[in-house]
């Protein structure tokens, strides 16, 4: 055993320990092709599925016109001299080469070398590019992210041609070693919280992140878990994790899962969508303050029309068209919190449902039932209209956490309301605003920023869509 290495300069004892720690004779898919360098035994491990024959065939090809008199003294030496490939690495850890084979690397071994030559040319199966279906836009891009964490970053890479970005990878879980990788411009990122952010992601000790980046989410931002307001904003666009990387803020990209973790985040942020950028200053101010006030209108609307079904003395005149026509048969409060649950279920029946079969039995859904609902005497039209309404606005905005985070406190409302009449509204609005006020990012900034604390300038930055900053030189 030579020194500073875990390999011996023997061959097969090297594929003795290696065929062990593989289980290579139970698992089909981790291979061992043996062949002759210079007169010398060699061999590589490779796992099927990463590597392309024609790269393999290629590469062993290179290594026909080797001879005994051309063998190098060192791996090193060899190494310039005989593999034509780009990406190469000497490796001489056990457990690092373990990890890079499992990760679809080429290891080859060759006796009379205590090192091992790890070949980097994996091809990970993936999908197309293709715009993502949750955000899309009217104008702009049409790519997105994929499965493929390396394919993620040459997209960033693409739009952001600066010495100044930084690709930091790191490897978290026991058993998945799943690849984290920080993304971020090195002259415009908060180092304290690039400090912090980075020592968290290395000290998470958990076996795997079998969920992506939910499980490192949860990793990363342990408290007030009861909160349901999301500290992230999820991207599968990679125009928006490219401007949000210039404007400072750090970007974390996770293998296996198609979409880029920004950070820190505020509600702003959340509710904001390329769209906004896409229009000339005018119409992206519109579109922005639209979907402020819709998002608002689903926390409040229903719980409003209740209160005001409680209190019919308190509407006014111009407002009696809200009072439902027909008898009420069913107590507004369990119509409103059936709609609430019996929409879910739709929604995750039309996740599971076949796209061929999706179109008719939305139809069914929407016309059917809906229809003899109300004839039933089960719904007043009025409710059916106001939740239909708070199901549309729910997509106006692009996080499936905020969309949820709005039913909770709206659910809240609604019960308290019920319950409490006038007193309860304020309570349950009381309950809503607290848990964005004394909510947190995960750099422990406000969630509020910039109302609190305020800044002017960029509190109008927030709600009006100004023309772009001038590059500066």
């Amino acid at each position: 055993m030579g020194t500073g290495t875990d390999f011996s300069d023997k061959l097969q004892i090297n594929k003795k320990a290696l065929d062990k720690l593989l289980a290579i004779d139970t698992n089909f898919d981790v291979l061992y092709k043996d062949l002759v360098i210079g007169e010398r035994e060699a061999g590589f491990y490779f796992i099927d599925g990463f590597v392309k024959d024609e790269v393999m065939q290629k590469l062993m090809s290179s290594l026909e016109g080797v001879t005994k008199e051309k063998m190098p003294s060192t791996v090193e030496e060899f190494s310039k001299q005989w593999i034509s490939y780009v990406e190469v690495d000497i490796e001489a850890n056990r457990e690092n080469l373990i990890r890079s084979l499992l990760s679809g690397v080429v290891c080859m071994f060759i006796d009379g070398y205590n090192k091992a030559l790890a070949i980097d040319c994996r091809t990970y199966p993936a999908r197309g590019v293709d715009e993502p279906d949750k955000d899309r836009v009217m104008r702009g891009s049409r790519d997105g992210f994929v499965e493929t964490v390396v394919f993620n970053t040459a997209l960033i890479r693409r739009r952001i041609r600066n010495p100044q970005l930084r690709m930091e990878m790191l490897s978290v879980g026991r058993s998945s070693k799943t690849d984290v990788v920080i993304s971020y411009m090195d002259d415009r990122a908060d180092k304290a919280f690039l400090e912090n952010l980075r020592k968290r992601i290395q000290e998470i000790d958990i076996d795997a992140l079998s969920m992506n980046q939910e499980s490192l989410a949860e990793c990363l931002y342990k408290r007030s878990w009861f909160n349901p307001f999301p500290k992230y904003k999820y991207s599968e666009r990679p125009d928006t994790a490219a401007a949000s990387i210039l404007e400072g803020n750090i970007v974390i990209l996770v293998d296996n899962s198609p979409s880029a973790m920004i950070l820190p985040t505020s509600v702003f942020d959340i509710i904001e969508e390329a769209d906004d950028y896409y229009f000339p200053p005018v119409t992206g101010t519109y579109l922005r303050l639209s979907r402020f006030l819709t998002t608002l209108l689903t926390w409040i609307l229903t719980p409003t029309w209740l209160l005001f079904m409680r209190n019919p003395n308190w509407i006014p005149e111009w407002l009696e068209f809200i009072v439902p026509a027909e008898e009420v048969q069913v107590p507004l409060i369990f119509q409103l919190l059936i709609l609430e649950f019996a929409i879910d279920g739709l929604r995750l029946a039309a996740i599971n449902t076949p796209n061929m079969l999706s179109t008719p039995l939305s139809v069914i859904a929407g016309l059917v039932l809906g229809d003899y609902a109300v004839q039933s005497g089960w719904f007043n039209a009025e409710s059916m209209l106001y939740m239909a309404f708070v199901v549309l606005a729910n997509y106006s905005q692009p996080s499936f956490e905020l969309g949820f985070a709005l039913k909770f406190m709206r659910l809240i409302m609604l019960v308290l309301t019920s319950v409490f009449s006038i007193y309860g509204y304020v309570a349950g609005a009381i309950i809503s605003i607290c848990a964005v006020v004394f909510n947190k990012t995960i750099s422990g900034k406000s969630y509020l920023y910039p109302v609190i604390p305020f800044n002017k300038k960029d509190f109008i930055r927030r709600f009006i869509r100004i023309s772009l900053p001038k590059t500066e030189e």
